[in-house]
């Protein structure tokens, strides 16, 4: 059964956030995967920071991000007045209702750009759901089922998704995974 992607319909751009890039990482064909996408990909300072901070603890995604951006397959954005304005939402009031840097940056940076926010955070994804209704949310499995990715890896996808749960940590939405009636779901975070 191939899975169906929400981006395989939308011609937009994308902005990942940390979670994605990660997991992308994960899978050991980042490049490959992200050339395959005919979506153009875009991070915000804020995801760059927190893989930055990562280097700490020994991870590499920074290092495979420059690569990324080397390549051209992922491109820097930069909030701009309106972006700005709908960060300091996300990030300020109630921790029930607030994201962190990253993912507050990855939304609002897709609000002003009519773009995709890629983005695995279950709160994100709720807070999004709630309220904007209209922006387009998918997350790291929307990239690996879409179309063309699905396409250029045929069967070595299997080995990229199984990478980026077991190495990323990849979540796996409801909608990708066992129904609500089996009682079971994968998630890796």
């Amino acid at each position: 059964m191939a899975l169906r992607s929400c981006l395989d319909e939308r011609p937009a751009p994308v902005v990942a956030d940390t979670s994605v890039v990660i997991n992308l990482h994960a899978t050991g064909d980042g490049e490959a995967i992200l050339g395959a996408l005919p979506n153009r990909c875009v991070i915000v300072e804020d995801v760059s920071r927190e893989l930055e901070a990562g280097r700490r603890t020994g991870r590499g995604d920074a290092g495979a991000l420059g690569v990324l951006i080397e390549q051209q397959l992922v491109e820097h954005a930069q909030l701009g007045d309106v972006g700005i304005s709908r960060f300091a939402d996300l990030v300020g009031g109630a921790a029930a209702d607030t994201l962190d840097d990253g993912e507050a940056a990855t939304i609002a940076c897709a609000m002003e750009r009519s773009a995709i926010a890629l983005i695995d955070d279950r709160k994100a994804i709720r807070l999004c759901a709630e309220r904007f209704p209209h922006l387009a949310v998918g997350c790291t499995l929307d990239v690996l089922a879409q179309q063309h990715v699905q396409a250029a890896f045929g069967h070595r996808l299997v080995d990229a998704v199984f990478n980026a749960l077991d190495r990323g940590r990849m979540r796996v939405p409801e909608r990708y995974g066992p129904s609500r009636s089996s009682g079971r779901a994968w998630t890796g975070r």
